[in-house]
């Protein structure tokens, strides 16, 4: 029994990875927010729901109208402690367009940690080393080191290709490993 308990105890503290957001759980959907370029006159349209399969589905238009051109969906869960990990990883499917996955280590920063991903219309499970993630705020490139963080505030989902078009990335997955 004592074997059991230590065993147990050990796996939880050791954990190999930790889930960042579980979409089987009924209040997770109410945790996400849409940003599109309207904030700044644009006319891009995001839609985020809870697909019949249970999937988060992000889905929506761009477009280049009034200086637009992007959409995002963005999650500010409780501080993630993430010292004990090196790498984000998405179970995603998309339509074979380029995404962006961001995170910022204080949900107050103007400016985010960014990696680019490609998807390719079948379902998918991305690596992203959290030490690749690069500064960027408004598009450019910060000259600022990339996140070396003990914190996590705010993940965020965001395409924004430079060019009119409909997307669709569904999300099974986020988690730290």
């Amino acid at each position: 029994m004592h074997y059991i308990f230590t065993s147990l105890l050990l796996s939880i503290f050791f954990a190999s990875s930790y889930s960042i957001v579980d979409f089987s759980s009924s209040t997770e959907m109410s945790r996400w927010q849409i940003i599109d370029d309207g904030v700044m006159g644009g006319k891009s349209k995001g839609q985020f729901r809870l697909n019949e399969e249970g999937h988060a589905e992000f889905s929506g238009r761009i477009s280049l109208k009034n200086f637009g051109g992007f959409s995002s969906v963005r999650c500010q869960p409780k501080s993630i402690e993430v010292k004990k990990y090196t790498r984000i990883s998405l179970k995603i499917k998309g339509d074979g367009k380029d995404y962006q996955f961001r995170i910022k280590k204080d949900k107050s920063d103007s400016f985010s940690y960014v990696q680019q991903f490609t998807t390719s219309g079948k379902w998918q499970t991305l690596e992203l080393p959290l030490n690749q993630f690069y500064p960027s705020f408004r598009g450019r490139k910060l000259n600022l080191p990339n996140f070396s963080a003990s914190l996590i505030e705010e993940i965020t989902f965001l395409i924004g290709n430079k060019k009119e078009e409909e997307f669709l990335l569904l999300i099974d997955e986020v988690k730290l490993i």
